[in-house]
């Protein structure tokens, strides 16, 4: 039998007025008109109705005598209508007044049909919901919910909830959808009764049960705390918060148990001549502490019969990419081949002209393949990684095409590993040798804070590299504003004459009418008018691949002192003689953005400048991040700052990630509950597995395969 077919109508009362006992709620196939707006809500099942829950509360338990109403209020008033009047200027809108003991008020609708215009008879009595504005003809309400009412129509006795809506679909719509499937079916109990009563015993605060805690979400009674409610410190909220978390730590406990037991190919390195032994000994420097530690730990893992699954992050310029330089060459060493994806042409660029001269003194045959590339050139390139004849492949999603075959895959490498999707990451986990799943190392140089990292990436094994390369000097970071923009170029003028080299970083490439930026290919005009006879270059993300390649080659020859660049050369772009980055309109970029652009300088012995350009007035959010910039230089700190600002899914990208974003939990405020949700998870796998996957049956469906990548 079907999903959809297993679903039936609740039974009437039985003989006798008895309460039919609901049915547990089943995660069926969502069955309501409009099927199609609902799933862009994420609403595709009964179940996702219940867990759609509102983002906040009107107040219609109370009428508010229209004498008192005051502009900015949002009120429920009641009163007789003794004007409907159709105007036609200076726009078409229907006007109607309403009376309540003398006092006026004016429903204004631009949008109106005609058998409204008729719902307004002269002394009919409404009832009217909405935000009050003050007017030339006194207080009115603009596109009010209303209905028609008596003297002895009853108020709710409950706060009406307000839903995340889209388009076509209507508060009425989804609380009517929301309201039939709370009636029809009952969330059951999916924790097991000796850790529930452990809750209740050490929380105070697990004393519902999660079908008790949706009831009262969805329609809480009129003395319930608006402030708990808004504020999630609600026992329902509570309940409903950790069983989210819980859900969360038991997805990822299980993804890592399910790779504990796939199998991978011990990539061990000989003893002697080996090449990663080469490539220590032919780098200019020592590496770091930190550097040494990580290299041991990836070194371990790739030894062992189990997939690595490692997660190396470290601030702009720790040296992650000659870290994952030797874990390539541990595992070439091991007769395998290796594939480091990046998100962009030009970073694979880069990639490959800093590796590929170094590895090749070893003995180590390496391509680059992006889909820029002419069709012979792939076609070349493809045919040597299918006869083993590369080692090491540098590329884009061009890695992932169904027309590239590996031979022999150890070891796959993610650069900026939250800019690709789940299937693109697992495409290249599926390409394992001999049925076997190849290692893999992710790499971020966006530091992931600890709340998040127990939350997001718990089924992860974490390095850090915690230290700078010595030598590297602070950034200096200055604040100015465009109103000084005169004297930037001047600080430009005089760096150039230095024989140093400026990016100066565009937010746009061509004008926009609903944003008053300075563009890109605009910026580069007047820099080179202003800077005449200095050579000022152009790059973005529109030119060509083999534009924006000549570009970078000839700014990194020196052959262009001034490089006027939108955000393509945020990461992975590494020139040690430019020591001066202009930020353009710095109060329309994210911190991630702001701290990766800066670590573009400061590469060289030169001490290094970061000017943030931003213009006035600026909203609360961009003063924060330009603060933040000015005051830390700190990866982590900045990293921890962009958390509380911008919350988990916009932090991690994870529009794209495909984890199970966290609808209502708080890493920063419910960190207890993360960690003991975290301990839960353990002891369900180990002694309740049953509950275990009723629990995640309920609250991920089948969303849990994305943690898997």
């Amino acid at each position: 039998m079907s999903e959809k077919a297993s679903v039936s109508a609740p039974k009437k009362k039985a003989a006798g007025g008895a309460a039919v006992k609901r049915r547990s709620l089943a995660p069926v196939v969502f069955q309501t008109s409009g099927l199609e707006r609902f799933a862009k809500l994420g609403v595709r099942r009964d179940l996702d109705l219940v867990l759609h829950l509102p983002m906040r509360y009107e107040d219609e338990t109370r009428l508010i005598p229209i004498g008192s109403v005051a502009p900015g209020e949002h009120v429920q008033v009641q009163g007789v209508v003794t004007r409907c009047e159709v105007v036609l200027r200076p726009r078409k809108n229907l006007l109607v007044d309403i009376e309540q003991d003398g006092e006026r008020m004016t429903l204004r609708f631009f949008h109106f049909y005609g058998s409204q215009v008729k719902q307004f008879a002269e002394g009919q009595m409404v009832r009217v919901v909405g935000e009050v504005r003050g007017g030339f003809i006194g207080r009115e309400i603009l596109h009010p919910r209303y209905r028609l009412v008596s003297e002895d129509t009853p108020l709710s006795t409950r706060l009406t909830p307000v839903y995340p809506t889209g388009a076509g679909i209507s508060q009425t719509m989804i609380r009517a959808a929301i309201r039939k499937a709370l009636t029809q079916y009952q969330w059951p109990e999916t924790l097991p009764g000796p850790l529930l009563q452990r809750l209740k015993a050490n929380s105070g605060l697990m004393s519902m049960s999660t079908d008790s805690a949706l009831r009262y979400l969805h329609a809480p009674p009129v003395e319930a705390s608006h402030a708990s409610l808004a504020e999630k410190s609600d026992p329902a909220w509570q309940r409903i918060i950790f069983d989210e978390l819980l859900a969360q730590q038991l997805s990822l406990r299980r993804a890592r148990l399910s790779r504990a037991e796939q199998h991978a190919h011990a990539l061990r390195a000989p003893s002697k001549n080996s090449k990663m032994g080469g490539l220590l000994a032919a780098l200019p420097f020592a590496l770091t502490k930190a550097q040494k530690r990580v290299v041991a730990e990836i070194a371990g893992d790739l030894a062992l019969i189990n997939p690595m699954n490692r997660l190396l992050q470290g601030d702009v310029g720790s040296g992650k990419t000659v870290v994952a330089a030797l874990a390539a060459c541990q595992a070439i060493d091991a007769g395998f081949q290796v594939a480091l994806m990046v998100p962009t042409e030009i970073l694979a660029e880069q990639h490959y002209l800093k590796l590929a001269p170094l590895l090749e003194t070893l003995g180590i045959r390496s391509a680059r393949l992006a889909g820029s590339l002419k069709e012979s050139e792939k076609k070349r390139v493809r045919a040597a990684v299918v006869a083993h004849e590369l080692d090491l492949v540098v590329g884009t999603h061009a890695l992932i095409e169904t027309s590239l075959v590996f031979a022999k895959l150890g070891l796959a490498i993610i650069d900026e590993q939250h800019r690709f999707g789940v299937e693109q990451r697992l495409k290249l986990r599926s390409a394992g040798y001999e049925g076997k799943t190849p290692h893999q190392l992710m790499m971020s140089a966006t530091p992931i804070p600890r709340t998040l990292a127990m939350s997001y990436y718990a089924d992860l094994d974490v390095s850090v590299i915690d230290e700078l390369p010595p030598g590297r000097q602070a950034i200096a970071t200055r604040l100015v504003s465009s109103g000084r923009r005169d004297e930037v170029i001047d600080r430009v003028r005089e760096a150039v004459a230095e024989g140093r080299q400026v990016y100066w970083v565009c937010p746009l490439i061509e004008e926009s009418e609903a944003l008053d930026l300075q563009t890109a290919i605009n910026t580069q005009l007047d820099l080179a008018a202003a800077l005449d006879p200095v050579n000022v270059g152009l790059l973005h993300g529109r030119m060509p691949s083999s534009e924006k390649q000549a570009t970078m080659a000839a700014f990194v020859a020196r052959e262009i002192p001034v490089l006027v660049a939108t955000t393509v050369i945020e990461v992975g772009v590494d020139v040690p003689n430019a020591s001066l980055m202009v930020i353009e309109h710095a109060e329309r970029f994210g911190l991630a953005q702001l701290h990766q652009l800066r670590g573009r300088v400061g590469r060289g012995s030169a001490q290094s400048i970061c000017v943030l350009l931003y213009q006035s007035p600026m909203s609360e959010t961009a003063k924060q991040r330009l603060r933040t910039m000015y005051e830390s230089q700190d990866g982590f700190e900045i990293a921890r700052r962009d958390l509380q600002i911008r919350g988990p899914g916009e932090f991690l990208g994870a529009r794209q990630s495909g984890l199970p974003l966290l609808r209502f939990a708080d890493l920063e405020r419910d960190v207890d509950w993360v960690e003991l949700a975290r301990n839960f998870a353990a002891e369900m796998l180990r002694d309740f597995p049953e509950h275990c996957d009723k629990h995640l049956h309920y609250w991920l469906g089948g969303k849990e395969e994305f943690l898997k990548a």
